[in-house]
């Protein structure tokens, strides 16, 4: 049994329901479109009352089942206006799960600003969220930590999060206490602002019961085992994400200089020092840490610890997607001014990727020049701040590029497109198109598919195949970089669910959870409005050969969508 709470902030009552066996599995991404649905919220302002903000755990949360520990925040977006799922690693879902709690659904709006405090003896308050306000996410993390002690998880809404600032995601503890890992895309941190929830902080306990505990901790030492032969795992645990640096740029798909080109550095040149070989080497070199779990158990340890020229922390993590977007998407050439500029991001809480997106847009605009470090930081100051300004840019990459009248500006369904050009890396491109969630390379990336005379019918049948798999690890609180594993591993992680909650599915149901999770969030978006031209890439991706493959975008929305329902049937 999991426990499960519905807090309505309008009047602070709390509604404690009991789920079991099934109800307990089909959670995350799942979870959140089904409650959506059912309570009508495509229809509703996103920023109103009316749009529930869901967090919602996995079934193995709160053990040291490895990359299990995930936490999925939900709700209508504000920055699209259709679905949204954003997930993240750190402490959260693991402590609400050893609380033996699979999630929380927060209803209304606080009249003053509150922390939801969620103690291990089942206590949930509502306290004053006065110290905090104002404050970035590093000082009212260290503030949390002192007032609760070290053995609880927060999440944070930022800054920009306070003012409703759409690049504004929801920040969580990792496992040193750091507010380092965010929900990041979409606008929840706005949802949760307009809900004036400063946090919510819960306490950490012991492992939960399971049905059978023996054979639960069996798969989690056999999946350990699979991890720890899996030569993709390792090349995760030695370089990171930034990884994806050195392979875009080799193809020319790295956005560059607001994806006016597809290569940052020549080979003839050297390395890329926004890949991550070249990271590994200079933060080793300097005394940093190249492998680092962000949830309790993981082994494949993707993030990092980055460090500067004295060994001092500039950001914990450094990787890929804002290397690209905020990096060579802005003119950027040396990770260190990537990792400052990071930095400050999670001290505001808000999605690197937007926010590079809108920074590229904004220097297209001739409002600064690519490459100045220096008006980037001056321009996160102005979101800090919330002056005139910093507002307009925290509203994020398609508002930002509609207000300047700029031509080129990279957003699906008005969100900024993630660092994988869809002219050269196809398959992600056309994920990006299709998903629900607007341009989200998670929501099925295929970077590396050999995409070479493949028509737009064979390439959906590829992203779908990738949505699927996705959309059921998100609602399994897995990460999806242990896929390597996962993909192949249907029998022992559907027995280990079955064991864990007294279930018998047959080792399909992954596939139909990722199936029904993906049939959901379209059915949502289309009662929000949404239709097929929305799934249309801008029309400079079309238009403009991108140096140095010389290739345009071919794929295009009414066939993606036609083989689509062929598709699904």
């Amino acid at each position: 049994m999991r426990k499960y709470l519905h807090i309505n902030l309008s009047d602070r009552s709390i509604q404690v329901e009991e789920l079991h066996g099934e109800a307990v599995i089909r959670v995350g991404r799942h979870f959140i479109a089904k409650t959506l649905l059912k309570l009508g919220a495509a229809t509703v302002d996103p920023l109103s009352p009316e749009n529930p903000l869901i967090f919602s755990a996995g079934p193995f949360a709160g053990t040291n089942f490895s990359n299990a520990n995930r936490i999925s925040v939900g709700c209508k977006s504000p920055l699209t206006g259709g679905i949204k799922e954003a997930n993240s690693g750190g402490t959260f879902g693991f402590a609400l799960g050893q609380l033996e709690t699979a999630g929380l659904t927060l209803y209304g709006a606080s009249a003053d600003w509150v922390v939801i405090r969620i103690t291990k003896e089942g206590e949930i308050r509502f306290e004053s969220a006065e110290p905090y306000m104002g404050k970035g996410n590093n000082e009212a993390a260290a503030l949390v930590l002192e007032r609760y002690g070290k053995k609880v998880s927060f999440s944070l809404c930022g800054p920009v999060g306070e003012y409703l600032g759409l690049a504004a995601g929801i920040a969580f503890a990792d496992t040193d206490g750091r507010p380092s890992r965010l929900s990041a895309r979409g606008g929840v941190g706005a949802v949760m602002g307009s809900k004036k929830v400063k946090a919510i902080v819960v306490d950490m306990d012991k492992m939960p019961t399971f049905h059978d505990r023996k054979k639960v901790m069996g798969a989690i030492r056999e999946y350990g085992k699979r991890l720890s032969n899996e030569p993709a795992i390792d090349v995760f645990k030695r370089v990171g994400t930034a990884m994806m640096g050195d392979f875009t740029n080799r193809i020319g798909g790295l956005p560059v200089r607001n994806f006016s080109a597809g290569r940052l550095v020549e080979a003839s040149q050297g390395p890329l020092k926004l890949g991550g070989d070249y990271i590994r080497e200079r933060n080793v070199g300097r005394g940093g840490n190249p492998s680092h779990a962000c949830m309790p158990g993981c082994m494949i340890e993707c993030s990092n610890v980055y460090v500067d020229e004295k060994g001092q922390e500039l950001v914990s993590p450094l990787e890929y997607e804002t290397l690209g977007l905020m990096g060579s998407n802005c003119g950027l050439e040396d990770p260190d001014d990537v990792a400052r500029l990071n930095g400050v991001a999670n001290d505001l809480g808000v999605d690197t990727i937007e926010v590079g997106a809108t920074l590229g847009v904004l220097m297209e605009a001739g409002q600064g020049a690519f490459g100045d470090v220096e008006f980037m930081l001056q321009a996160l100051e102005d979101m800090r701040r919330g002056n005139e300004r910093g507002r307009l840019l925290a509203q994020g990459t398609a508002r930002v590029g509609k207000h300047y009248k700029v031509a080129r500006v990279p957003v699906i369904k008005g969100q900024g497109i993630s660092a994988y050009d869809p002219r050269v890396i196809e398959v992600t491109g056309i994920s990006m198109m299709l998903t629900a969630q607007g341009a989200d390379h998670t929501s099925g990336n295929v970077p590396a598919y050999d995409c070479k005379d493949k028509s737009t019918e064979e390439l959906v049948a590829v992203s779908l195949d990738a949505q699927i798999m996705t959309a059921a690890v998100d609602s399994l609180g897995l990460c999806i970089f242990g896929r390597s594993v996962t993909n192949v591993s249907a029998d022992l992680i559907v027995a280990a669910l079955n064991d864990a909650h007294g279930t018998s599915f047959e080792p399909s149901f992954i596939q139909t959870l990722g199936r029904e999770a993906l049939r959901m969030e379209w059915e949502f978006n289309k009662a929000a409005g949404f239709a097929e031209a929305d799934d249309e890439l801008p029309e400079f991706f079309y238009t403009e050969a991108l140096a140095p493959s010389g290739k345009t975008a071919r794929h295009h929305s009414a066939v993606a969508n036609r083989r689509l329902r062929e598709l699904l049937g």
